[in-house]
């Protein structure tokens, strides 16, 4: 999908989106760029809720293993 900026540097979110990701009027996202790509993330509007019972999937060992492989590199 395809969207336009608008002279005032508007983006508008295409409704399917808008549907699949559950955004409303009051969502804030997240603007990332990675190089030449630019990643929108929709935040949370309880970012504590949102993650509960993920670290059961094992996202909180791999977050400890990512911090201690940092850790390795700075020292």
């Amino acid at each position: 999908m395809r969207t336009k900026v608008t002279t005032r540097g508007q983006v508008s979110i295409p409704s399917r989106i808008r549907e699949q990701l559950g955004l409303g009027p009051e969502t804030v996202v997240e603007w990332v760029v990675e190089g030449d790509t630019l990643r929108v993330i929709p935040i949370p509007a309880d970012p504590i809720r949102a993650l509960r019972g993920s670290g059961r999937k094992g996202t909180v060992g791999r977050l400890l293993a990512d911090r201690r492989r940092d850790r390795g590199r700075d020292g």
